[in-house]
């Protein structure tokens, strides 16, 4: 069962990275049900559910509250709700305790090919693709791949 929700997992990420690097957006009907994937799949490998479901309400809730933050204090959009959603599909296949590196190393690599390119900080630029990258990497090291 790891192969194969592996291959939906990973291929569902690169589908999303490639739209959002393409659109700037993560359509619902691939993020929605890649959650509820998530979700199935760690309940199938008898992992403590709970811990799932907590990862992708509070990736979820954490990214929307930062999105709501931003356009209050700055009055313009800095963060996408796909973005939030995404998250909470990364909280459901890896846990709660893999957001932070999921955030983290997203972060990061944004970071760092962004200040390559020569961003300036109110340059617009697709963060799905920093985050699916995340994603899988952490997911494939929590198998030991």
């Amino acid at each position: 069962m790891t192969v194969l929700s592996g291959i939906v997992l990973l291929a569902a990420l690169v589908v999303l990275a490639r739209i959002d690097a393409r659109t700037g957006r993560l359509p619902n009907v691939i993020t929605i049900p890649l959650m509820l994937a998530g979700l199935v799949w760690s309940f199938d490998l008898a992992e403590d559910l709970y811990w799932h479901l907590i990862g992708a309400a509070l990736g979820y809730g954490v990214f929307w509250a930062v999105e709501v933050i931003y356009r209050l204090v700055r009055k313009r959009d800095g963060l996408g709700r796909g973005d939030a959603k995404l998250l909470a599909a990364g909280g459901a296949w890896c846990g709660v305790f893999a957001l932070p590196f999921i955030v983290f190393a997203a972060s990061v690599g944004a970071l760092v090919v962004q200040l390559a390119k020569g961003a300036k900080a109110d340059t617009r630029f697709a963060f799905g693709p920093y985050l699916c990258l995340a994603i899988g990497g952490v997911w494939l090291i929590q198998r030991g791949l």
